[in-house]
């Protein structure tokens, strides 16, 4: 594991101070992954303090803190409230997601997140899941490959490499990632490594349905952060963070404006961030996960309930 993969989390502190850590507060961080959010949130929390951490990819749990403050739940973020329930939680202080995929799943080959190595087409982040990109390659139709990859991708070429998909499969099984390279890379465009890493965060996107869970990830994080807590939200997708600005500003992905029973607009959050933050050039030179990185962040009001 790289040092920067570990120990420098993108945008920490800008992330860390949004939350304003109460010492006995009750936080999330529902992207564990290498621990590093969580390990500063453990560093500000007071010995009364809680903290769940959430990651669906069974891996993670390696890098669990042993600090009996802090709790692993091995799942899936979109079910954060029924976790919650279980332990007994109503109410929580503050939430911090730091979606897509960590640099440590990416270093992993038998995962097949990257085009680097030789794997199975998986991209899976929970194992148990039986759904891979190799079925969604073997078996979706040409349109539905198109939009997929203009969509969560924004290949420009999608239909193109959606036809070139179709073409190869009937003459063998696309099942490993030097296979699925031998069919993309001759109608690849621009540069190179840019347009390999586009079409496979579609697949993983979709493989792991990134953008629903996400959905209701933030619906629920309305209804368990208490009046006065925090959201922080890193996303490195342009659907994803518009999916994370209109929730904040309006309590929906959707970005409809909804007003109660005398025609006010009702405004659940206060934003903290009128525009998405960016690394530094500094931070980025040091992580290029970083480069796409963008963070909001809002605080519930109040009298929202």
């Amino acid at each position: 594991m790289k040092k920067y993969d570990y120990h420098n989390p993108v945008l920490l502190n800008e992330s860390i101070e949004l939350l304003a850590i109460k010492p006995s507060g009750i936080y999330v961080d529902v992207t564990f992954g290498g621990g590093g959010h969580t390990r500063e949130i453990l560093h500000r929390l007071g010995p009364d303090g809680r903290l769940f951490g959430f990651d669906q990819d069974p891996d993670a749990e390696r890098n669990v803190p042993e600090d009996e403050r802090f709790t692993f739940v091995q799942s899936n973020f979109r079910y954060l409230s029924r976790y919650l329930r279980l332990y007994g939680v109503k109410q929580i202080d503050g939430v911090l997601a730091d979606l897509g995929v960590s640099s440590f799943q990416l270093d992993e080959p038998e995962k097949g997140f990257s085009f680097r190595f030789n794997a199975n087409l998986d991209m899976r982040m929970n194992p148990s899941q039986e759904f891979t990109a190799a079925d969604i390659v073997n078996t979706w139709s040409s349109d539905s490959l198109q939009t997929l990859f203009s969509t969560l991708g924004e290949v420009r070429n999608a239909k193109t490499l959606a036809a070139a998909i179709v073409s190869a499969r009937t003459q063998r099984l696309i099942q490993s990632v030097p296979d699925f390279l031998a069919i993309v890379e001759p109608v690849a465009r621009g540069n190179r490594n840019r347009y390999l890493a586009q079409v496979f965060q579609a697949l993983r996107m979709q493989v792991n349905e990134e953008v629903q869970s996400l959905a209701e990830f933030l619906n629920q994080s309305l209804e368990v952060l208490s009046p006065g807590g925090r959201i922080v939200v890193i996303s490195y997708h342009s659907i994803e963070d518009r999916m994370v600005k209109h929730f904040l500003k309006s309590g929906n992905v959707e970005g409809t404006q909804e007003k109660d029973f005398y025609g006010k607009i009702k405004r659940p959050f206060r934003l903290l961030t009128k525009k998405a933050l960016q690394a530094s050039e500094e931070e980025i030179q040091a992580n290029p996960r970083a480069r796409s990185a963008k963070l909001r962040a809002s605080e519930k009001h109040n009298d929202f309930e």
